[in-house]
């Protein structure tokens, strides 16, 4: 029985030293050392065995079993540490390497717009105020020279909020010309301000026209203020935003709260003026509406109008990039698709 464990161990120890992994040392655990295990086995078939045999057999059978366990533990501890050494070796980080790049967003393209609009405002003196969303009735209509039951108020197509009845009702704002008013209640002029923010109208969408859009208003009152400055200040606009060689035009329009009011178009830049898809063979491209306030306006304010003027103006802030990059529907903006967002 000596040499039956000698033979045992001897084996054992030669399967120990090509183990090479947890699961399998594990597996050689049980099959010398577990409860049914070589090892266990002969050490039950004692009994059988004289006593002086037995004492000799047994302390032979323990120092095997205490030197496989010894093996065991540092087979081990062997292979815990070169697993460590791997997991390791995987996650090593060389901190001589630039960092990974951080994905950073931008600026939506009508905010974007709507920045250099300003900015190009702000160069000129005026300063940038916004204004609320949900408005009275008596600004976005009434104190613009447009009183109830007048056919301008035909142009836009109002979402009116719920009143209580006899008050003055609510809407959200159709432009933001309300900010014009609120304005010129609170200050004494010189007024110099663009007004960019939200603007809604109930309508159907399209290509063209959404119920949700966002506008650019601009106001400036002072003694002496004529046409001539209108044009001025909407000309170095033009300039700025669309190319130093636009030209522009103006043509006489109808809007409520200026009088005289205009259009102002501006050259076509792909066809020079020739006449082109883009701008509809006309060689123009209208891009804003503006004129000089009203002087009912600005008695609605308590400014004299005889004493001073000012010039106002509008712009479709989508309008802009749509011309600019030959963007064909408006919906595109608000539509979430990075595809497109990304390209500004």
């Amino acid at each position: 029985m000596l040499a039956e464990l000698e033979q045992l161990k001897a084996r054992a120890f030669s399967e120990l030293d090509v183990i090479d992994n947890l699961k399998h040392l594990e597996e050689w655990r049980l099959r010398y050392l577990g409860r049914k295990g070589s090892l266990t086995l002969v050490l039950r078939g004692l009994s059988g065995l004289p006593l002086e045999e037995r004492r000799v057999v047994g302390a032979a059978a323990n120092e095997i079993k205490a030197a496989l366990e010894a093996g065991l533990k540092q087979k081990q501890d062997s292979l815990k540490e070169q697993s460590l050494a791997v997991a390791l070796q995987k996650s090593r980080i060389d901190v001589t390497l630039p960092g990974y790049p951080v994905n950073v967003g931008r600026f939506h393209p009508t905010t974007q717009t709507i920045r250099e609009v300003c900015a190009v405002f702000a160069s000129m003196g005026f300063q940038v105020i916004e204004g609320p969303e949900v408005e009275w009735d008596y600004y976005n209509f009434e104190a613009l020279n447009i009183p109830r039951d007048h056919p301008a108020r035909d142009m836009w197509a109002t979402l009116w909020v719920e009143a209580p009845e006899g008050e003055n009702p609510m809407l959200l704002r159709t432009h933001t010309s309300p900010m014009q008013i609120r304005l010129m209640e609170k200050t004494r002029p010189p007024v110099r301000a663009v007004i960019p923010g939200k603007t809604y109208r109930y309508e159907a969408t399209d290509a063209t026209h959404e119920s949700m859009f966002y506008q650019i208003e601009g106001l400036a009152v002072d003694r002496g203020i004529t046409m001539g400055d209108l044009k001025g200040t909407l000309f170095e606009f033009a300039r700025r935003v669309f190319g130093e060689e636009r030209r522009a035009r103006f043509r006489c329009d109808y809007f409520p709260f200026v009088e005289p009011g205009v259009e102002m178009a501006i050259d076509c830049w792909v066809c020079r003026g020739k006449g082109c898809r883009l701008c509809g063979n006309t060689g123009w491209i209208e891009i804003l509406g503006a004129g000089m306030v009203h002087p009912q306006v600005l008695r609605r304010v308590d400014y004299d109008p005889d004493v001073y003027s000012g010039f106002a103006f509008g712009v479709g802030v989508e309008r802009i990039p749509m011309l600019r990059y030959g963007i064909e529907d408006i919906r595109l903006f608000y539509g979430n698709d990075l595809r497109f967002l990304k390209q500004f």
